[in-house]
């Protein structure tokens, strides 16, 4: 690891730790009455795309770009009805992961910071349209 990290992906200790990042948040989710439903039966695409996200948002290598082009995030999330609810868990999700990933401060609050604007950005529906 570099000893003057110069992105969070650096500081937080590269793949390896966000492969745990990512195990930690799906293994979560499948617990998580409000989101399990949104995902598909099998996490593996979704966690490798994730992974592929967080390591490029994070300043790793381009990988979502590489496999997938732009995120385009909210249309490709638009076919899901997404609440406000729903972009809660999915952060108590993503908080949970990170302190169980080992995730230091300041690199987790300045993650999760950049991932609450993201998770309500995906939100698409109202509350009491869902149940």
């Amino acid at each position: 690891m570099n000893e003057h990290p110069t992105t969070i992906y650096e500081a937080i200790g590269g793949a390896a730790t966000m492969e745990k990042l990512v195990d930690a948040f799906y293994n979560r989710v499948e617990q998580d009455k409000l989101l399990r439903p949104l995902f598909p039966p099998s996490f593996d695409d979704v966690k490798q795309r994730q992974y592929w996200f967080l390591t490029q948002l994070f300043g790793g290598e381009r990988l979502y770009e590489a496999h997938r082009g732009n995120p385009m995030l909210r249309a490709r999330h638009l076919p899901f009805p997404i609440t406000n609810r729903h972009a809660k868990a999915w952060l108590a999700c993503m908080e949970g992961a990170m302190i169980e990933a080992e995730i230091p401060e300041p690199a987790r609050e300045a993650m999760m910071h950049r991932l609450t604007m993201t998770a309500y950005h995906m939100v698409n529906t109202d509350e009491n349209t869902t149940e």
